[in-house]
């Protein structure tokens, strides 16, 4: 909104000063001056009557009898005005409506004058009171008029006011102009239409521009909003032109039709996406899994990537867990604010050490794990976006495996009693930087666990998490909000999905049964085709998928291709070799592992590689010593 100038000229301060004695003056006071007026037109409209009526002869008995008839005339219009509720007609709602009851008025009064004259017999001809009657029905309704547009143009020039243009010159746009000219804080300013045949004409007293010229006209008629009044249109071709003008950096508004507001639109405003936990099936799942009280009540807890989806996930389901303590380690400040304040409001009581750093700092984690005696790490912080994972490589692996190595070791070193990686399905022969890291950091925590004679070394590994960052779920959603096109990597593409709730617990109770080395995962069904879940979306949205079947459909969905890295199918085993667990959806795989010597080997060349900032030997490391199937895919890339 536009700043009101520093220094007001003179004329400006009497408007101001008009503006505030108009908001100050009470209603009772302003339907005096109405009554005043309405009786000061009548004397003036029979003068001017008697006057334009040559027959009339002047006499003394001719004038006095005039002068009873405009006091009785008067009079019955004071009355008159108030019954009718003309007087009590505010100026900004005086429409075409009032002038129909002034006519009535002025006819009324008319009748009454002749009456009135008939009984004082001021012989005047009748023709007088007709003319009287026309007169006082412009008079009266000229004064108002004229009164209005006063009074809009002191407001207008008093306040500094939203120019709206309005993107649809329909009937609901019209509607709309009409609307916005009655308030004193919106200026409607000019229509945008596609319509060809109504650009460059007038609608409702506004030009109809081209929506090619919008730039133009936001920057010359200082336009502050824009408004799309075109409820006709489907959802997402309302959602794509609202997404085009907010790229022009203008606040946007959407105004559904007044049939929709009181019940034609009811049944589509009802319509409500479908809960995407129901449309795979994990409520039913995430129910199933027990609690883990026992394991974590009295303990005392660190949560590495605690402000990240899974770490403060993790947080919530502990603080039910009444531990002794959690310590929350995450590199981002503002996400490290948002769980730390969180978990103080769900439980004030609750004692929480926030840390601000990164699992590579050694010196730091060794210091925090001993300060605060912790006995449980849950190691949750990863580098896990693909595409941004494999544009930045050496980060990727450094945070990933680096990392992990570094809290795995000096969790040791402190005596933590349970040290639990939370992992992924991309950790299953990878084709990716950040799926290769995850393994490796798998293998670094598989070496360490063999050698470990306290520490009780797990790793969770699940597939994608609903609703995390950087996961396909929020893309769907933010891409069906904008009127699509919804875009898929490829039609054949499959993933696993879990509910965020349902991953935390799992890492929990995995925790629980850890004996060492073990490796958890969670059966989670059959993989999801993403295309089917697209669509799923589409239309738990209430729209419709515009395709070659039914090409007038709402929202499209585009095949883009594969990512660099990026797999078809996710698996969740390396090998076929499953062993149970306390639970029935927990399973314990077992795989092979590198030797201790094979680790040293692989964390030495690619610390030398990360420290010559030579990503093709980081490359080369990986797919040396994760899976051999690896090398050909990772060496492609480089």
């Amino acid at each position: 909104m536009r700043l009101a100038p520093k220094h007001f000229t003179g004329g400006m301060r009497l408007v101001a000063i008009l503006r505030n004695c108009l908001t100050a003056l009470p209603r009772s006071q302003k339907q005096v001056v109405f009554t005043f007026l309405d009786a000061a037109v009548i004397p003036g409209a029979l003068y001017l009557a008697v006057l334009l009526e040559s027959s009339v002869k002047a006499s003394t008995e001719t004038l006095l009898g005039l002068w009873a008839v405009v006091v009785v005339v008067v009079l019955s219009g004071v009355l008159l005005g108030w019954k009718m509720g003309l007087t009590r007609t505010r100026l900004n709602d005086y429409e075409m409506r009032g002038i129909v009851w002034t006519s009535l008025y002025a006819v009324t009064l008319g009748v009454l004058a002749i009456v009135a004259d008939r009984l004082m017999l001021t012989g005047l001809p009748a023709s007088v009171y007709f003319i009287f009657t026309l007169l006082l029905m412009v008079m009266s309704v000229t004064w108002r008029v004229a009164l209005r547009q006063l009074i809009i143009q002191i407001y207008r020039r008093g306040s500094d006011r939203i120019r709206v243009l309005i993107y649809g010159a329909g009937q609901t746009g019209q509607q709309l102009a009409a609307a916005l000219r009655h308030g004193n804080d919106i200026t409607p300013v000019a229509f945008l239409d596609d319509n060809p045949t109504l650009q460059s004409l007038d609608v409702s007293g506004l030009r109809v521009y081209a929506p090619a010229n919008l730039q133009k006209l936001v920057e010359e008629k200082r336009i502050d909003r824009i408004v799309l009044a075109m409820p006709s249109i489907s959802q997402p071709a309302l959602a794509r032109i609202a997404h085009r003008l907010r790229g022009i950096g203008i606040e946007v508004h959407a105004l559904p039709s007044f049939a929709q507001l009181v019940g034609e639109g009811e049944l589509r405003q009802k319509v409500t996406p479908v809960s995407i936990h129901d449309l795979l099936g994990r409520n039913r799942l995430e129910k199933e899994l027990p609690g883990v009280s026992h394991a974590y009540s009295g303990r005392r807890i660190l949560v590495t990537g605690a402000g990240g989806s899974i770490g403060s996930e993790l947080c919530r389901q502990l603080i039910a867990c009444k531990p002794a303590c959690i310590v929350l380690v995450d590199h981002s400040e503002l996400a490290l604010y948002n769980i730390n304040k969180e978990l103080r409001d769900l439980e004030a009581a609750m004692p929480v050490v926030p840390v601000l750093g990164s699992v590579q700092d050694e010196s730091l984690m060794q210091d925090v794990l001993e300060r605060h005696h912790v006995d449980v790490v849950l190691h949750a912080a990863a580098y896990k976006h693909l595409p941004m994972v494999e544009q930045n490589a050496l980060a990727g692996l450094a945070n990933n495996v680096l990392g992990t190595k570094l809290m795995a070791e000096a969790a040791r070193d402190a005596g933590v009693e349970r040290f639990i990686l939370v992992s992924t399905d991309k950790a299953v022969r990878p084709t990716n930087v950040m799926g290769a890291s995850k393994r490796l950091a798998e293998l670094v925590v598989q070496d360490l666990a063999s050698r470990s004679m306290g520490t009780r070394y797990s790793m969770v590994r699940f597939g994608n998490v609903l609703g995390s960052s950087g996961s396909v779920i929020p893309l769907f959603e933010e891409q069906i909000a904008r009127g699509g096109p919804v875009t898929l990597t490829d039609r054949r593409v499959t993933r696993y999905f879990m509910t965020i709730s349902e991953a935390a617990r799992l890492v929990l109770l995995a925790g629980s049964f850890a004996r060492g080395g073990d490796v958890f995962v969670l059966d989670m069904g059959d993989p999801v085709p993403i295309e089917k879940l697209a669509r799923q979306m589409i239309e738990g949205a209430g729209f419709t998928v515009k395709d070659d079947e039914n090409p007038t459909g709402d929202i499209e969905i585009q095949i883009t291709g594969l990512r660099p890295g990026e797999k078809m199918h996710e698996e969740l085993l390396i090998s076929s070799d499953m062993l149970t667990t306390p639970h029935q959806k927990i399973l314990r795989a077992q795989e092979t592992s590198l030797s201790e010597f094979e680790v040293a080997t692989a964390l030495k060349d690619l610390r030398r590689a990360l420290d010559q900032r030579d990503e093709a030997a980081a490359r080369a490391v990986i797919a040396r010593w994760v899976e051999r199937n690896l090398a050909v895919s990772l060496d492609a890339t480089t």
